[in-house]
């Protein structure tokens, strides 16, 4: 069993979709998220006719991600409000790493979908999405569609919480349930936060609490943005300029 500071065990496989432009698998504890990164020649109503791209995200948790299942999105006529918001949060983590405006009028479209759900399947999407992001950019580059690689930082996600008092990383689901308080954080490869996302569920938290919860969460995403280079590897390291 992990200790309160460390991570998961984590890995993030790339290319794992023969079709996408971009894809990712990414496992952290017995969570496991596939990410599909398409590139798409148009751009929403709002910004027809600006030359500036797009970059969004949709996440969805499959039947069987969890304990009982989940009955289908598609079956209730529209997602729910905590799959809209975590949609909502990929698409500004990932246009927190990304330069639109030179995309011309494309869109980089992520799917996030949760094949298996054991906590933290929003920051196990988001340290996927990257990855998969960065290699529909390159291919992008490659086909000469962009000129180069139009990435401002790596962006990186972690839970942390308070579990019987104690300030703990990367909650799974049994943590997660006991946590006094739960908190999502996003960050940039530069060290600045792009969402810092916390709930006293069971409790309140001071200032002291809170400092301890954010170093946690930094240390373990400077972590994970090692194990996203590593899955990019060497020749896409390059290309996009990391």
């Amino acid at each position: 069993m992990k200790a309160p500071t460390e991570l998961r065990e984590w890995k993030i496989a790339r290319g794992v979709n023969v079709h996408a432009e971009g894809s990712a698998l990414v496992e952290a504890g017995a969570t496991r998220v596939l990410c599909t990164a398409s590139v798409l020649h148009e751009v929403p109503a709002f910004l027809t006719g600006r030359g500036r791209g797009w970059v969004t995200a949709e996440y969805d948790m499959l039947p069987r991600s969890t304990k009982d299942r989940r009955p289908r999105e598609s079956r209730r006529g529209k997602p729910d409000g905590r799959s809209l918001e975590i949609s909502r949060l990929l698409g500004r983590a990932l246009r927190a790493s990304v330069e639109a405006d030179y995309l011309g009028e494309r869109t980089i479209a992520v799917d996030c979908d949760v094949l298996q759900a054991d906590g933290g399947t929003r920051t196990a999407a988001v340290n996927g999405a990257m990855v998969a992001v960065i290699e529909a950019l390159v291919w992008m580059k490659r086909k000469k569609l962009i000129p180069g690689v139009p990435l401002k930082s790596l962006v990186g996600a972690v839970s942390v919480g308070l579990v019987h008092g104690k300030a703990t990383l990367d909650l799974a689901y049994a943590e997660d349930v006991d946590a006094e308080v739960d908190m999502n954080v996003v960050m940039t490869s530069e060290g600045r936060f792009v969402e810092v996302q916390g709930t006293g569920e069971k409790g309140t938290f001071d200032d002291a609490e809170l400092g301890a919860m954010l170093a946690l969460a930094r240390g373990g995403i400077e972590k994970l943005f090692a194990i996203q280079k590593t899955a990019l590897g060497p020749e896409l390291l390059a290309e996009a300029g990391l």
